[in-house]
């Protein structure tokens, strides 16, 4: 199973409850083994990302669970963000909404919770 979260608020409660629903999702006796999980940030999500906010704590575990962590690179030009301030393990796309887009049409469960 493939499900992409989609993250684009700042909001300290909002990236801790995506977090969170990750976590859960990764436990569900059902789909535990099965998941291919993607977090695309974009907008005000980039700043889940970025080393000054202290998430690596959070990210690290789910990453050796193989969460793989996409930021759109649009929204890094726009911002003026370079990828030394992000964590060294997040992956890049051209634009957060072509990733939501090409992963729907590939059949991926979009959560944007």
């Amino acid at each position: 199973y493939n499900a992409l979260y989609i993250l684009n608020q700042a909001d300290d409660k909002k990236v801790r409850g995506i977090l969170r629903n990750i976590n859960n999702v990764l436990n569900d006796p059902r789909l535990k083994g099965k998941l291919h999980i993607e977090v695309i940030a974009f907008a005000d999500g980039i700043e889940m990302y970025k080393k000054s906010n202290n998430y690596q704590t959070l990210l690290l575990p789910l990453k050796e669970q193989g969460v793989v962590f996409a930021q759109c690179a649009k929204t890094m030009e726009e911002r003026k963000v370079q990828k030394s301030e992000l964590y060294d393990f997040v992956n890049y796309v051209p634009s957060g909404n072509g990733e939501i887009i090409l992963r729907q049409y590939e059949g991926w469960a979009v959560v944007h919770p």
